[in-house]
């Protein structure tokens, strides 16, 4: 396995550049996608618009990027194929508050506060558990807990990429499980009863029908994310020949100290502030209609913006109060130095946004999807193995088609009504997709935050690439895909509640 694993990143990294990598795909999307519509190759299919809650009969024809229409797509929506990019505004907002936190010391400190505080045996498996829970901020854990994990290994004398696989493995690869009902969790259960309402308008689950499986497998991914790491990844890391921190480093300084008692003061404010414009009944942060504050609300559209403003505020309060940031001039200083940082994480993300707008009008994703689909429903299995191959069916999708929300309403109304058929339940199917769409979200390429981890990994090995984070990443992958699918196997035979 070891020496697979090596091939592989020695491979990988002797790629072109990731930049080049792209442009390459965009030129094979444009010649295959002048092929597919030379076939005239199409599907129809159903899906249900996760806005309006409605069933919609779509035709998906592939589209060529060489017709007219193509050639003006190409032209015309280069600018607002980056503006529509999500991961592009949120890396940059978030990085000016987490630049801010990086700056003036307080990661460091607050690294060396965890690591005192943890038993050494057990930081891999807090810092594990943490990254799976952190998708109840969305995409927070990409920008914080996987940059986090690496620095708290190497502050121990660890390998830094281990901490980096650890914490990606953590928040890619177990996306879709919590111990806590999560936002996503609201739109994956509306566009499961939608799909039921297809076959019995009466019947309906709710927010917790996947919760005990959820949990469950929470404990199952930390036990298996450690283990993988502490055995196979990092002992194939060898010994870090990067700087270590002195042994004195590891013990914080009466500044720190301080430092990190203003910090506190400060973020209490903060989080008062937020709770201000959040908990009062008719509070701006609420639905406007319903007053919500979980699901599709201010507040979950702009935890982003809040976390950034926490660690700007309270990594500011830490520079001051420990002496590392002078005024406004080191904090603006702070922020610059990390949007800096970011130009050739920039540069990628512009064509990969290219990429993926081209690959998404050639309906080459949804061509793919849809067929498989059909195979499956047309194999004529028993509902375990129909279970296991549509578990199978959305690991490979993933590798194409990232957001769990854009795959499930595309499953949902095909997998739901058949298999309700032979008397599964609704929920049954839903745990099955959690299954199925997350792991291959830490090897897969389209992965809007896949560069920015190929970046934290240039920070401690420069000729990092690619095949270095898919070599780190395959054997959480490879374990997590046939452990987690026999979990559900067992918990299926065994006819464990679901869910409450």
């Amino acid at each position: 396995m070891q020496r697979i694993l090596d091939a592989i990143e020695r491979v990988g990294n002797r790629v072109p550049h990731p930049v080049m990598i792209f442009v390459y795909l965009i030129l094979a999307v444009v010649v295959l996608s002048h092929l597919l519509y030379a076939f005239r190759l199409g599907v129809t299919y159903q899906v249900i618009d996760p806005v309006t809650d409605e069933l919609q009969t779509l035709t998906a024809l592939a589209n060529s990027l060489l017709t007219m229409d193509g050639i003006r797509f190409m032209f015309t929506g280069v600018v607002q194929n980056l503006m529509s990019f999500n991961a592009v505004g949120v890396i940059i907002v978030a990085m000016l508050g987490v630049g801010i936190a990086e700056e003036s010391g307080l990661v460091r400190a607050l690294i060396k506060k965890l690591v005192a505080a943890a038993p050494a045996g057990a930081l891999t498996y807090i810092l594990a558990f943490v990254g799976i829970v952190s998708s109840i901020a969305a995409d927070a854990g990409y920008l914080v807990l996987i940059p986090l994990a690496a620095a708290a290994y190497v502050s121990i004398g660890r390998h830094p990429l281990a901490g980096l696989a650890l914490g990606f493995a953590s928040v890619a690869s177990a996306f879709l499980v919590n111990v806590m009902i999560v936002p996503t969790d609201a739109i994956l259960t509306e566009i499961t009863n939608d799909a039921i309402h297809l076959l019995d308008p009466n019947r309906s689950i709710d927010l917790a029908a996947n919760l005990w499986f959820s949990i469950g497998s929470v404990a199952l991914l930390v036990l298996l994310i450690g283990l993988v790491n502490d055995r196979v990844v990092e002992p194939r890391l060898g010994v870090y020949a990067g700087e270590r921190p002195d042994a004195t480093e590891g013990v914080l300084s009466p500044a720190e100290s301080r430092g990190l008692r203003f910090a506190l003061y400060a973020m209490l404010a903060v989080l008062g502030f937020i709770a201000l414009l959040t908990l009062p009944p008719g509070a701006p942060l609420r639905h406007p209609e319903t007053g919500a504050i979980i699901g599709a609300s201010p507040f979950m559209g702009s935890l982003i913006v809040s976390i950034a403003l926490i660690f700007g505020v309270s990594g500011a309060a830490f520079g001051i109060g420990s002496g590392k940031l002078q005024g406004a001039n080191g904090i603006i200083g702070a922020m610059q130095k990390a949007i800096g940082s970011l130009a050739g994480l920039i540069l990628l993300l512009f064509v990969i946004a290219q990429f993926l707008a081209f690959f998404n009008y050639s309906n080459m994703a949804t061509l793919a999807a849809v067929g498989l689909a059909g195979v499956l429903k047309d194999a004529n299995l028993g509902a375990l193995w129909l279970l296991i191959g549509f578990i199978l069916v959305t690991l490979v999708i993933d590798l194409i088609i990232t957001g769990a929300v854009a795959k499930w309403a595309l499953f949902a109304p095909i997998f739901i009504p058949l298999l309700m058929k032979l008397n599964v339940d609704p929920e049954v199917v839903l745990a099955a997709y959690r299954v199925g769409d997350s792991p291959m979200n830490s090897i897969t390429p389209l992965n809007a935050y896949f560069a920015l981890i190929v970046t934290f990994a240039q920070r401690y090995q420069k000729e990092a690439g690619v095949g270095t984070v898919i070599a780190l990443m395959l054997p959480h992958v490879a374990v997590m895909c046939v452990a987690w699918t026999l979990f559900f196997v067992v918990w299926f035979v065994a006819g464990l509640p679901w869910g409450l």
